[in-house]
């Protein structure tokens, strides 16, 4: 994927001569003892990261971590003390007034924690204020205030003011007033954080459901690791002005960089972050449809499973045959077509763990991960629903042992032939 953004060795550091304690800090000296000592706050300290197009990248961490501070810098509210920051290969950091000002207003855009928005504008005038600002004609920003509105669901809505709408709808203008201007990268300073739990997850879902329309380069702020590994892509975890780990959700659970990461996820609950991809295991033993029982027998046989699931010449899922009916099928003479059992419970890849656990308790089959053109990407057994709930989960996990009685069962096939 494409470099969107590129952040190098960015400084910034609050007070009057900020410079003067680049040493202190290179040092090892703690943000409270320089702050003691010269009265100056370190907010970031050698920030290095690649942000790609496209994605949602998350920087999580506690008050005081730098997190706000760093997403400032990307508009230039936070000027950095020392380092670059690239937005498709130029330095914003040396933008002059005029670069700045067209870079604000076209490319970037803001979500704040408590919505900024006008209290005497109605909706409609509030999405519209940064294309006001820009000169746009009254009939254009209007229309295009329309469209972002009918995208964040607020349709109808025009008309009021913010006071007479909900946390979420007034988030959802903020969302809004912020694509109005079609910037490349929209930046999101904890903008649930003050909702209540259920609006908050509804926000979440409704984030993650405009992404995947948009496919804008966002950049989350979040202190709350659950959030954190829901949206994003992959997640920076920062601490004391300093960032301790970048990764991927999966890559931080499974191997976290020092014991304050792993302190930091302790109590995640991996059932709401976890998805189905990231827990399946590879397809054994699959039948194609043009094959025969003798065929779905053998592959059993030979990967020491009692089941098998039967696809197509595209691998497309055609559902799945037991050891049982497959013999009992070879001794009535049928095709393979005829016994396949359709009713096989499917899950997409990116379905959550946790809604996952109904599903496996409920059948003694296992699920079949398949994508929307119902081909096959792996399977998920009982085991692997528990091993991704616990800290030592690993992938791969071996097919299930045959039983005495279906080894019986399969023997009886030299006596079929």
């Amino acid at each position: 994927m494409t470099v969107k953004i590129k952040i190098e060795k960015v400084l910034k550091i609050f007070g009057p001569k900020p410079k003067k304690v680049i040493s202190m800090i290179e040092k090892g000296v703690s943000k409270e003892e320089i702050l003691a000592k010269t009265g100056h706050t370190v907010g970031v300290y050698n920030a290095c990261m690649d942000i790609r197009e496209g994605e949602t990248f998350v920087i999580m961490g506690l008050s005081g971590s730098g997190k706000s501070t760093l997403i400032r810098c990307l508009n230039l509210l936070n000027r950095p003390t020392s380092g670059a920051i690239y937005i498709d290969g130029e330095n914003i950091v040396e933008y002059n007034k005029a670069q700045l000002k067209t870079y604000r207003q076209k490319k970037i855009a803001m979500v704040f924690q408590h919505f900024g928005l006008f209290s005497h504008r109605t909706v409609l005038e509030n999405v519209e204020y940064g294309l006001e600002i820009r000169g746009t004609s009254k009939e254009e920003r209007r229309e295009i205030a329309q469209k972002q509105l009918e995208i964040v669901g607020l349709k109808g809505y025009e008309h009021q003011f913010p006071d007479e709408l909900s946390g979420g709808m007034r988030q959802r203008v903020g969302i809004a007033r912020a694509l109005a201007n079609n910037p490349d990268i929209l930046l999101m300073d904890e903008p649930f954080s003050a909702l209540d739990p259920l609006i908050k997850r509804e926000m979440q879902l409704e984030l993650l459901d405009l992404q995947n329309r948009l496919q804008k380069t966002i950049i989350f702020i979040t202190h709350d690791v659950n959030e954190a590994f829901r949206l994003g892509d992959r997640v920076a975890v920062m601490k004391d002005g300093q960032v301790e780990q970048i990764g991927t959700p999966e890559e931080i659970l499974d191997q976290p960089a020092n014991d304050y990461i792993s302190e930091f996820i302790r109590d995640i609950d991996r059932s709401q972050i976890l998805q189905a991809e990231h827990i399946m295991s590879k397809p054994f033993g699959l039948v194609s449809l043009k094959d025969g029982l003798h065929v779905a027998v053998r592959v059993m046989q030979e990967s020491g499973i009692s089941s098998a699931f039967v696809t197509n010449k595209k691998r497309q899922l055609q559902g799945m045959i037991t050891i049982d009916q497959a013999i009992q099928g070879i001794k009535e003479h049928r095709a393979l077509h005829e016994i396949v059992v359709t009713d096989v419970k499917t899950v997409p890849p990116d379905e959550y763990v946790k809604d996952i656990i109904p599903y496996v308790l409920e059948s003694k089959y296992p699920l079949v991960v398949t994508n929307e053109e119902q081909v096959i990407q792996g399977i998920i057994l009982r085991v692997h629903v528990l091993a991704s709930l616990i800290n030592d989960y690993t992938e791969e996990t071996e097919p299930l042992p045959l039983t005495r009685v279906e080894e019986d069962l399969i023997e009886t096939r030299v006596a079929i032939n």
